[in-house]
């Protein structure tokens, strides 16, 4: 099916640009990206998170669903139509063989508080990535043990280069000595063009089938994941339970 926008964006080559992957058909929950917070759908506010950012030349939803495309053409929000794929970064790969860019920053589409300066860390880090990594994922320190042991939350467990060693839904490292720091996986990833052709051509290995973890797939090949730590402070909305929790801490911002 041919792209349909409710803004076509140029096919301009641009540096960096902002993929924010949406699917209806979520386990946990369905039609989340369109699930009310205030007045207005989860994608529109990771939308406006990513306006914010200061070193994007774009954003762009992507989905297979037409209920979340007519949503962004009414919005007025870019919007790519896609195949059915097994991951949001599957997605976006697809994006980027179709939309030029210098590179590409995927943005969860359940992450309405992320911080516009953790999408430019990214960025940044993105583009003085040194040769061996293939992708730039952002982290932050988890305080309570509560979310330690919450399934929902993406643990990530680096090595001393910042590279990123096993991604699990299970409390890693497990605290037989000292009490670890339990560092959560934000769903903020960066890519070349280049990484997200591979990513898309190597097939799903069994960690990242059993654990539900996309980036598992190039640490499962034998490929670096640079893990970079910034600061923030947001909830993921998983459940109908966590999107009440995150009405509670809504507040709204001026649109840009």
């Amino acid at each position: 099916m041919a792209a349909t926008t409710a803004a076509p964006p140029s096919t301009a080559p641009r540096r960096h640009i902002a993929v924010i992957p949406c699917r209806w058909g979520a386990s946990r929950f369905p039609g989340k990206p369109l699930a009310q917070l205030g007045d207005k759908p989860l994608l529109w506010h990771v939308h406006q998170r990513c306006l914010e950012a200061k070193r994007l030349d774009g954003v762009v939803v992507a989905t297979d669903d037409e209920r979340i495309e007519a949503a962004c053409q009414e919005l007025g929000i870019d919007c790519m139509r896609t195949g059915e794929h097994l991951t949001g970064t599957d997605r976006v790969a697809e994006c980027a063989e179709r939309l030029p860019a210098g590179a590409y920053i995927n943005v969860q589409g359940d992450e309405p508080f992320i911080s516009p300066d953790a999408i430019d860390a990214v960025s940044e880090a993105l583009e003085h990535l040194a040769p061996g990594p293939l992708a730039v994922n952002a982290y932050t320190e988890l305080d309570g043990i509560g979310a330690a042991l919450d399934h929902n939350v993406v643990k990530v467990v680096v090595d001393a280069e910042h590279n990123a060693l096993m991604f699990s839904r299970h409390p890693i490292p497990y605290p037989r000595g000292d009490r670890p720091k339990y560092l959560r996986q934000l769903g903020l990833y960066g890519f070349t063009g280049t990484a997200l052709s591979l990513f898309r051509h190597i097939p799903q290995g069994p960690l990242e089938r059993t654990e539900g973890v996309e980036m598992l797939r190039f640490i499962e090949h034998g490929h670096s994941v640079r893990m970079l730590p910034v600061e923030d402070e947001g909830i993921a909305v998983d459940t109908p339970e966590d999107l009440a929790r995150a009405s509670t801490l809504f507040r709204p911002q001026p649109v840009r």
